[in-house]
Order: C-alpha cells, then structure tokens, then sequence
C-alpha cells in the first residue's frame, strides 16, 4: 500500500509522533500550546504540523490571531487498517513457514 508510505513517514518522527499524540490527548489546540509541550522551537513546531498537514494527519483554521490544530483520525484508522492487514499476511507466511518445517 504505497499510499500508506507518506503518512508512516510523517509518523516516523518522534516530534510528529509527540505532536499527534498531544492533539490526540489534548484535543484541538493552538500552535503556542503544542510548541509549549515540545523539547523543539516553535518554528520547528509549525514546520511539523505543516508535515503532518500535508499528509492529512491535521488540519488547521484561523481563530482570531492563533492557527488551530486538529487531529483527523481517517488516516489513522486506515494506518490502523494496513498494519492488521500487514500483520494477517506476516502470521499465514509463519503458519506456512511452520507447516514446512514441521513436515
């Protein structure tokens, strides 16, 4: 599933990761409350959501001065979809795996 590649990509960042994960908790927030959690500048931050918004991971409007983020789950279920697909395909290759050395 190559269209998966992109958003396993923008996932593989451990600040994306946090960053998500934080939304996620937290719920819809401004660019100064994510960067407030985060060991990284707030230029950093931003560069991040735009990432993540490039894949479809967030969305943003405009809230008076402040950018809102937040999380779009549709992505990370279809994530969540080719990993049990993935995982399904790797245990029948150790099922047959097994079957050839059992016999």
């Amino acid at each position: 599933m190559a269209e998966a590649a992109p958003l396993f990509g923008a996932l593989g960042d451990p600040n994306r990761l946090r960053i998500v994960t934080r939304l996620c908790d937290a719920g819809p927030s401004s660019t100064s409350r994510v960067s407030a959690q985060m060991p990284v500048s707030r230029q950093a931050v931003t560069k991040h959501l735009l990432a993540l918004e490039a894949v479809g991971l967030v969305r943003s409007h405009r809230s008076g001065r402040q950018r809102i983020w937040t999380v779009q789950t549709d992505p990370l279920g279809e994530a969540s979809e080719y990993l049990v697909r993935l995982s399904r395909r790797w245990d029948r290759a150790l099922d047959r795996l097994r079957g050839f050395v059992e016999e």
